[in-house]
Formats: structure tokens, C-alpha cells, sequence
């Protein structure tokens, strides 16, 4: 049986990730990139579909574990009658090839370990051929190949689907024993391994060095950079491009089909990422972030997608595995995202907010990427009206959503303000009068004047946690009761146990078009803790954040959702949208608060710094047209 979600770390290359259990499995790889087919995938599965086990030979969960200060560095301890002994995982930042690294420490008594090795190829579906060679191991499948490069031998046991490769040893005071698992193409000679000792320091000072580029020395400065760090290690180096997660098929619910893919790049990420990157210091990856936007969303700009492959691609078809169980049975196991064809129609406000949020920021204006803009904004002046999919990606019929216009209204805000504060060209009165009529329409269509509410879509009888954006993007100024109104209902009606759901599923005949519930989306409840900071309830607002930090697992990760009812983090994991959340939470809450305030419990004295929208830049001024 595989771990609970929350029970695994993580490793990576900025290519790739390995997800290792309490237990010293790594349950789940793909190789040579996030996207690319499993060779490990008992996370969906059971060992059978592929799993590498290094730990005690008498099984069972560590009894510590944490990563090394201001690094990906893995360390796993066992605290065992016959003695202690560590594990040390860790893939050093790729220059070539992807390597896997695991070093047995033995640190006190003489402790019998075991290393159980299934190789299983095409997300558990093939069983590779295996051939020992005079330095170690060697797997090959099709394209893939897999060396194996160990500190003891590792003896073949059984056949066909149940191959594995075991190696039983014993560790004392001062003894290691390394392993390290190499990957390249099989029509590649091979390389040598990775020296162990070397790649261990040569990665510490890599993740320390780029760490240490941080500027944000608030309160919760651990949390913050452990969520940098997981941030940066879901980045893919090679574009700049920063994935959702590191997993697919993760379940939004225990047995239920809400189960996709999330190994891919999302457009509506690009303004939180930005925020996050600008506000703590790191520019350079901010400028790769930009530059993979501006590449990915080239071209007709009615052709422009909600998301993209990490390298920009646009084909990500979606497909089911029947030969996984899925994980604790949660069936089907999906690969691809058939979301990616679909119309959002707020990807393209965010697309234009990121853009100003650079430029805000002093990344250098580029006269291309200005042109791509306002190809943009010319197709969003013809179909910002549009019915379309919603952020949250419904798979039921297409609505009026609130926010899918709310967001085009701020494209076009931004557009404004770029020729007005910023001297660039264009139709600027035309651009301002739309911003106006999106406005105006808005405010009378998506609001409910009885509830005192924004409504998830036109005529909704429903919310959406998405509304409570609607300051943070400066559509409304903080302050109006409007907005005031709709924080106070979606935390009314979309709390569980003082976390937010992202919508009912039930609501207007079930909106998503899809069977089955949720748990709460971790992302929706830092938006409530930035709400509540906007409209002036700063004490609420961090005691919520500071619960929402203790909900991180033991190595201060988060997936997608948290099930109140069970205490089980749900979703792919570690989830990019949570980790920004952590970080712009903190940075809006920051400004505000000391490590002092809240030490004491007296942040409710804290005086309330001015309202700052989720671009960083000053609340944009309210439409000429506004409704009463």
C-alpha cells in the first residue's frame, strides 16, 4: 500500500522530481523530465508498477526526517533498537545527465538494511531487461535506459512482473554505502555516475547559494523559503517554465474520478508567480518566467490556451491508463489535460496582468512583446463576453463567469495604465471605454443585490472563492460594501471548518458538469486570508494563515486540497498554486506584521497597511460607469 499523500517528499533536478515515502520508497519519478512516462509509479499503483525501497531491513515508517537547512537535500532517519542510520536523497541540479542520488549513513549500533529496486517503465507497464555489468545495473526499455550503480550487489529475484532487485547489508558508525540511479536515452552510450560525495556538496551550495538571493525576511521567513525552494524545484530549467505539480491523478477525492494531470504549465499561474518571484528578490527567474510566457502565448492570439507543456508545446492530449488502479482506487489514472482546448476566457486579463506586473516591476519592455499585447486585447474586445469554462475549469455547460470577466475587465485596465503611466502606443480611449462596459455590466449582472454578493456566474445561485479577487485585482477598492459583502459570503457559505471550498459542486444542477465532491482548495483559503487583510480584519487574517501553515506536512509541503473531515492533504502534489499563495500571503501580511506581533497574539494592533492588489502595484481607479 502506498503512503498517504502528505507522507512524501521531494527531491528534483529543475527537470525532473522523485516523491520519496516515510518509509525510504520513491514511489514515483518520471524520467527525463516532469511530463515524461514513470519508471517508478506504485503511487498509483502498488510496488508492482514500479517503487525503490532503501531502509531498515525491519520495514516500517522513519522515525525523523527533514531536509538539509536552505536545501532540496533529503535526509530520513530510523531510530531502531539495533541502532540509528540516515538516508540521504538528493538529484543534483541537471548538467547532462539525470542522476538520482541515495547514500546509506550508519550513525550509531549495526543496523540490517535492505534495498528493494523495480524498475517498471511506461508508467508501470514495462517490465525492462536487466543485465549486470561490471560496475552495476543496467535496465533498458525502448528509448529509456536505467543504470544502476550501488555500493553492495544486488541479486535478481523473481520473473516477469515481478522482478526485483534486492541487496541486504549492514550499516554501522560511520559507514556509507551509496547508490545512484543514472537515466539516459538507450540509444545513448553510457555515462559514469555522478560522484556521490561531490554531488552531495555540490548540491547543498547550489540550493543554498540560490536561496540565499531572498529578500523576504518577514515573520514566517522558514516557511517562505521552504516554499521558494519546492517552487523552484517544480521549475523546468531548461524554459523557465514552473509546472503545477510534480504528479498526475493525485484524487480531489478518495475514490472519486476528479483525478488530472498537473505536470504542465498553466497561464493563469504567470501573475501569482511573478508577485511571488518579484516580491522576494529573484529577478533572473522572473525574467525566464516571462520570457516562457511571451514564447508559449506567440501567435493567434485566438488560439491561446489555458495551458502549455513545460517546453510550450500545445498538444496535451488527454488519455487514461486502465492498468493503474489509481491511488487508494481513485480511478482513472489520466495523462494529458483535455482542459487545455478549453475557453477561459480570464487567462487572457491574466496574461496581459502578468505583462504589466514585469514592467511594473522594471523587467525590460520589449516592442514585440508590447505588439503581442495588444493582439490580445484586440481579440478581447471581441469576446470578453464570451461564455466560456471558468478558471476552475467545469466540464458542464458554459456560463457567464464572474471572474473570467472581472479579469478581462483588468487586461484592459492594465492596457490603460500602460499608455498612461508608462508612455506606450495605443487606442487608449477605445481600450477605456470596454474596461468601463465590462465594468458596468459586472456590477449589475454578477451581483446579487439581496445576498449582498458577486455571484459565481450571471443568475448563479452559487459562489466561487475566485470572487474574493476582486479587490486584490482593484476591479473594486477594498473598502466598498460590495466587496466587503462577497468576502463575508464566501466565507459564510464556502467554509469548512474556517477553509474554503472553491465552489459547491451541487450548486445551479451541479455547475462543473462532474460526479462526486472535493475537499477544500488550499489556494482559495490564502485568498481569503488576503481578503480579509484588504478589507481590514489583519488579526483574522493571520491566525488563518498561521493554521493554514501548520496543515504543511513535516517538510513544509502542500498539495492542491486538505480534507477537513480526515486531516488528509488531497490533489497532486507538492501543488505550485498553494506554495504562491504561502508566499504572496506573506508578503501582503508582512507589510503589516512583525515576528513580534505574532508571537504575542496582538496582530489585531497591528495598523492596516493600504490595500495592495495582487499585481503589486498601486489599486487601479475606480470606472467612470460604477454602479452604486
Amino acid at each position: 500500500m502506498t503512503s498517504r499523500i502528505e507522507d512524501y517528499g521531494i527531491v528534483g533536478d529543475l527537470q525532473t522530481a522523485a516523491l520519496i515515502g516515510r518509509d525510504g520508497a520513491v514511489d514515483w519519478m518520471c524520467l527525463p523530465q516532469f511530463d515524461s512516462p514513470a519508471c517508478f509509479a506504485a503511487l498509483l499503483g502498488d510496488e508492482q508498477h514500479g517503487s525503490w525501497r532503501l531502509g531498515p531491513e525491519s520495514g516500517g515508517e522513519c522515525t525523523s526526517r527533514s531536509y538539509r537547512d536552505g536545501t532540496l537535500v533529503l535526509e530520513t532517519e530510523w531510530d531502531l533498537p539495533e541502532g540509528r542510520v540516515r538516508v540521504i536523497d538528493l538529484m543534483p541540479p541537471r548538467s547532462g545527465q539525470a542522476d538520482l542520488v541515495r547514500i546509506v549513513e550508519g550513525i550509531s549500533g549495526n543496523v540490517p538494511m535492505t534495498t528493494e529496486l523495480r524498475l517498471r517503465f511506461d508508467y508501470g507497464n514495462v517490465v525492462p531487461w536487466v543485465t549486470q555489468e561490471r560496475d552495476g545495473l543496467r535496465a533498458v526499455a525502448g528509448p529509456d535506459s536505467v543504470h544502476i550503480d550501488a555500493g553492495v550487489d544486488l541479486t535478481a529475484e523473481g520473473v516477469a512482473d515481478d522482478a526485483v532487485h534486492r541487496a541486504h547489508f549492514t550499516v554501522g558508525p560511520g559507514d556509507r554505502v551509496p547508490f545512484v540511479l543514472t537515466y539516459h536515452a538507450s540509444h545513448l552510450p553510457i555515462k559514469p555516475p555522478v560522484g556521490v560525495e561531490t554531488a552531495l556538496r555540490e548540491t547543498e551550495e547550489f540550493w543554498r547559494s540560490w536561496i540565499a538571493k531572498s529578500t523576504y525576511d518577514g515573520p514566517w521567513a522558514d516557511a517562505v523559503h521552504r516554499s521558494l525552494i519546492t517552487l523552484k524545484a517544480l521549475t523546468y530549467a531548461p524554459t523557465g517554465a514552473i509546472a503545477a505539480a510534480a504528479t498526475t491523478s493525485l484524487p480531489e477525492e478518495i475514490g472519486g474520478s476528479r483525478n488530472w494531470d498537473y505536470r504542465f504549465c498553466w497561464l493563469r499561474d504567470a501573475a501569482f508567480t511573478l508577485q511571488a518571484l518579484v516580491g522576494t528578490g529573484f529577478i533572473d527567474e522572473a525574467r525566464a518566467w516571462r520570457a516562457w510566457l511571451l514564447r508559449a502565448v506567440a501567435g493567434d492570439p485566438a488560439d491561446l490556451q489555458i495551458m502549455y507543456g513545460l517546453d510550450g508545446r500545445r498538444r496535451l492530449p488527454e488519455y487514461t491508463l486502465d492498468w493503474l488502479p489509481g491511488y487508494e482506487g481513485s480511478a482513472p489514472v489520466r495523462i494529458g489535460n483535455g482542459a487545455a482546448g478549453q475557453l477561459q476566457i480570464d487567462v487572457w486579463g491574466e496574461t496581459l496582468d502578468a505583462l504589466h506586473l514585469a514592467r511594473e516591476a522594471g523587467l525590460e519592455t520589449d516592442h514585440e512583446a508590447w505588439n503581442l499585447q495588444k493582439a490580445l486585447l484586440e481579440y478581447l474586445e471581441e469576446h470578453w463576453d464570451d461564455l466560456d469554462n471558468g478558471l476552475w475549469e467545469v466540464r458542464g455547460p458554459r456560463r457567464a463567469f464572474v471572474h473570467s470577466r472581472v479579469m478581462a475587465w483588468a487586461g484592459f485596465d492594465r492596457a490603460v495604465r500602460a499608455v498612461e503611466e508608462h508612455g506606450l502606443e495605443g487606442p487608449v480611449e477605445r481600450w477605456r471605454e470596454v474596461r468601463d462596459r465590462i465594468h458596468t455590466e459586472v456590477c449589475t449582472q454578477g451581483f446579487d443585490a439581496e445576498r449582498n454578493t458577486f455571484t459565481q456566474f450571471y443568475g448563479s445561485e452559487g459562489l466561487d472563492a475566485a470572487l474574493l479577487l476582486i479587490g486584490q485585482v482593484g476591479f473594486l477598492p477594498w473598502e466598498d460594501p460590495r466587496v466587503i459583502g462577497t468576502v463575508d459570503a464566501v466565507q459564510r457559505e464556502l467554509s469548512q471548518d474556517g477553509l474554503l471550498l472553491r465552489y459547491h459542486t451541487h450548486a445551479d444542477d451541479r455547475v462543473d458538469g462532474l460526479p462526486g465532491e472535493e475537499a477544500t482548495f488550499l489556494v482559495c483559503s490564502y485568498w481569503l486570508v488576503d481578503a480579509l487583510h484588504g478589507i481590514g480584519r489583519v488579526d483574522e487574517a493571520v491566525a488563518l494563515f498561521e493554521r493554514l501553515l501548520s496543515l504543511r506536512n513535516d517538510l513544509g509541503l502542500l498539495s492542491e486540497e486538505y480534507d477537513v473531515h480526515t486531516g488528509r492533504h488531497l490533489g497532486n502534489t507538492p501543488q505550485a498554486f498553494s506554495h504562491l499563495g504561502l508566499v504572496n500571503s506573506a508578503l501582503r501580511l508582512g507589510r503589516g506584521v512583525t515576528a513580534r506581533d505574532v508571537e504575542s497574539g496582538v496582530a489585531d494592533r497591528v495598523a492596516v497597511p493600504a490595500a495592495v492588489p495582487h499585481t503589486g502595484v498601486p489599486a487601479a481607479r475606480p470606472s467612470t460607469e460604477e454602479v452604486a
